[in-house]
């Protein structure tokens, strides 16, 4: 983003001091654009993450799979092609969806108000591979994935979008929440 275009938004800071996952356009509105994503997670409940190396306004930042969706596809079905694209995995059962937000961020150096729905699927695999996807991952921006545990997630430094995700999956899967 140039500088001109910085002045143009102002970051909202996360709870750490960090960039948070919101971008208040001042100027003008950005155009919306619609997202699914997918909370994979492995037999010992680790959620699969990808890390994206953005500069400002995004941020370096981890994410779940998933992306914009195509004209015409619903966010159940890009959300299933999303995760194909970016595992290699085309044998996953996408499970319901269990939240969504909005939130304005960077894409294509542009500002957009991104909506995204999110469906959680399982591996039967613990810490599952990903298939060919490394040259995929280069054009997506996509600089490092892992399984994390939620205790990890609790536990890091890093930006993880979305936040809350933790606890989010707890509330799904009616785990206890992590105490201190």
């Amino acid at each position: 983003m140039t500088s001109a275009l910085q002045e143009c938004y102002q970051l909202d800071r996360g709870s750490r001091g960090k960039p948070g996952p919101t971008l208040e356009r001042m100027d003008q509105p950005s155009r919306l654009r619609r997202a699914g994503r997918v909370i994979v997670l492995d037999p010992d409940d680790r959620v699969l993450l990808f890390r994206y190396d953005d500069g400002p306004p995004n941020g370096r930042h981890w994410s779940t799979p998933g992306g914009g969706l195509n004209d015409g596809e619903d966010y159940a079905a890009g959300a299933r092609r999303e995760l194909a694209e970016e595992t290699g995995w085309t044998d996953v059962v996408l499970g319901e969806e269990i939240f969504e937000r909005t939130l304005t961020m960077e894409y294509a150096d542009e500002i957009v108000r991104q909506h995204e729905r999110f469906f959680l699927a399982r591996v039967p695999t613990a810490r599952r591979g990903l298939g060919e996807v490394a040259a995929m991952h280069v054009s997506d921006g996509i600089a490092a994935w892992r399984w994390w545990t939620l205790a990890e997630i609790d536990s890091t430094a890093e930006t993880i979008w979305p936040e809350g995700l933790a606890g989010l999956i707890r509330g799904v899967l009616d785990l206890p929440a992590r105490l201190g």
